[in-house]
């Protein structure tokens, strides 16, 4: 049995589900939305993880579910609790209901896609760097800094540069131009992360175990996931192939960072230099998915299922 956590209409999360109708593979859903008819208990004994998920009056032996695929929201951002005052019952039950589920895909013997403590690098985006780096993989030089002349300095030694956000929160990728200059003092209050423009296409991979698909993008947007708003017309993104080294290493950083999925972001220069920004711990594959065809949720579906190696 196969447990779905999340939103069931959310894109990524639909996919999956339809790959698991497409091999007949048996499912149920901890919709969030419905938390209020969910409830979990869940002991260890003997080293054992055991317990049960009661889903809209119906209970699941945790010790049942063999795969599982945790896509969930914050759940005190949950639309049923907008009129929630904090620290509410309902706010905390929630809280103690989503608190026990991710100790329980922490700690059960089932593939999970992923476990908690997993995607925690990508909340450190130079911490994550250090890891990339350690599986061979260059990355952009790196300026992380409150102090406006550094930034200066980090500009006239590349020419072209970006910035974004440090941390996990999503961020819009920007290019620093001259009109940012009449608002760096404000970096003072905000350090932030710059790094060298690159030039080159963007390839998204996202590995599913020893599973590679690549999607090449092509844009002249800084930032290709809003290039419709940064330069008036979506990306365009084709499937293709990475050398083989190049699948292998991001199959072993994944695998180093304990991800059973994730979708890892790439620049390969004109002369074939390859560059690793990120690895996106749970990535919206959908957006790639439909624009190249490949079939990821599917191969999402079969590691759940056991029938792909871990």
């Amino acid at each position: 049995m196969i447990l779905l956590g999340g939103i069931p209409s959310e894109s990524s999360s639909a996919m999956v589900r339809a790959g698991l109708d497409e091999l007949g593979i048996p499912y149920v859903v901890f919709h969030q939305r419905r938390s209020d008819t969910a409830a979990i208990e869940m002991e260890i004994a003997g080293g054992e993880v055991r317990g049960w998920l009661e889903l809209d009056g119906e209970r699941h032996r945790l010790e049942d579910f063999t795969g599982v695929y945790l896509r969930v929201m914050d759940d005190q951002l949950l639309p049923e609790l907008e009129d929630e005052p904090p620290g509410s019952p309902r706010r905390r039950r929630f809280r103690a209901l989503h608190d026990t589920l991710a100790r329980w895909g922490e700690l059960c013997p089932a593939r999970v896609v992923n476990r908690l403590a997993a995607t925690m690098s990508n909340s450190s985006k130079p911490y994550q760097s250090q890891l990339i780096r350690a599986q061979g993989f260059s990355v952009p030089e790196t300026l992380i800094t409150n102090d406006p002349e550094r930034v200066l300095a980090f500009r006239a030694r590349h020419g072209r540069i970006i910035y974004k956000s440090m941390s996990g929160v999503r961020s819009i990728v920007q290019t620093f131009e001259d009109g940012d200059l009449e608002r760096l003092e404000r970096l003072r209050f905000c350090p932030t992360q710059f790094q060298q423009f690159l030039e080159g296409t963007n390839v998204r991979v996202h590995t599913v175990g020893e599973k590679v698909f690549a999607s090449a993008v092509a844009t002249t947007a800084t930032d290709y996931r809003y290039a419709r708003q940064q330069v008036g017309e979506a990306a365009v993104l084709t499937a293709t192939e990475i050398a083989s080294d190049v699948a292998s290493r991001c199959v072993a950083l994944a695998r180093a960072l304990g991800l059973a999925f994730a979708g890892v972001d790439l620049k390969i220069t004109p002369e074939g230099e390859v560059y690793c920004f990120e690895v996106n711990p749970t990535p919206a594959f959908s957006y790639y998915e439909s624009n190249t065809g490949q079939p990821i949720a599917l191969e999402v579906a079969r590691y759940l299922a056991g029938e792909v190696p871990a």
